[in-house]
C-alpha cells in the first residue's frame, strides 16, 4: 500500500485524510477524499491481456500547468512511459506501482464544443489515437518562449499504436 499512498500523493500533491492497515484515504482538497486505496489480504494481478479500467484522466488549463507537472513529476524519478498529441488534447500517460494508467492532459482547445467537432474532422479519421511527441522537446520550446499555439499544434509523423493507452 505504500509505493501506491506515495505515488499518488506525489502525482496528484494528495496528502492523506484517514489510513489504517486496510484503507487509506487521499485528497487534494478539502473533499473529505478523492481517492481510496483499499489493502486486501490474497488477492492478485490480473492477467495482463484483461478487461478493465484503461486510464483516468486529469486536465490541466494550458500547456504550461502540464508541463510544470511533467517537470515535477520527473524530478521525483516518475516520468510518462507514453507522451501523445490526441489532436484535442496533448496527453502524457503513466504507470502507477500497481500497472495502472494515469493520463495527465493538456487541453488544445478552450470550447467543449470545439472539442467534439474534432471527432469529425478529417485529421481524426485518419488517426484517432495521434502522434508520440518528445517532452523534452517540448519543455524547451516553452521555455524559449514560444506561444501556446506553437506548442499545441499537432507534430508530423506516423500515428501512435492504440496498444497500452
Amino acid at each position: 500500500m505504500q509505493p501506491m499512498v506515495d505515488w499518488y500523493s506525489t502525482v496528484l500533491n494528495m496528502h492523506v485524510v484517514k489510513r489504517n492497515d486496510f484503507i487509506c484515504f487521499l485528497t487534494y482538497d478539502e473533499e473529505h477524499h478523492r481517492l481510496a486505496i483499499v489493502n486486501i489480504a490474497g488477492l492478485h494481478a490480473p492477467d495482463p491481456k484483461s478487461w478493465g479500467l484503461a486510464h483516468v484522466a486529469y486536465t490541466y488549463r494550458n500547456v504550461g500547468e502540464l508541463l510544470s507537472t511533467y517537470r515535477r513529476l520527473k524530478k521525483a524519478g516518475i516520468e510518462p512511459y507514453r507522451p501523445i498529441h490526441h489532436g484535442p488534447t496533448l496527453s502524457m500517460y503513466y504507470h502507477d506501482p500497481d500497472g495502472k494508467l494515469g493520463r495527465a492532459a493538456g487541453r488544445l482547445l478552450q470550447d467543449q464544443g470545439r472539442d467534439r467537432a474534432y471527432f469529425q474532422t478529417e485529421s481524426f479519421t485518419k488517426n484517432p489515437i495521434g502522434i508520440n511527441f518528445d517532452p523534452e522537446t517540448l519543455v524547451a520550446a516553452y521555455e524559449a518562449g514560444a506561444s501556446e499555439a506553437e506548442l499545441l499544434r499537432q507534430p508530423a509523423g506516423p500515428a501512435a499504436s492504440p496498444q497500452g493507452l
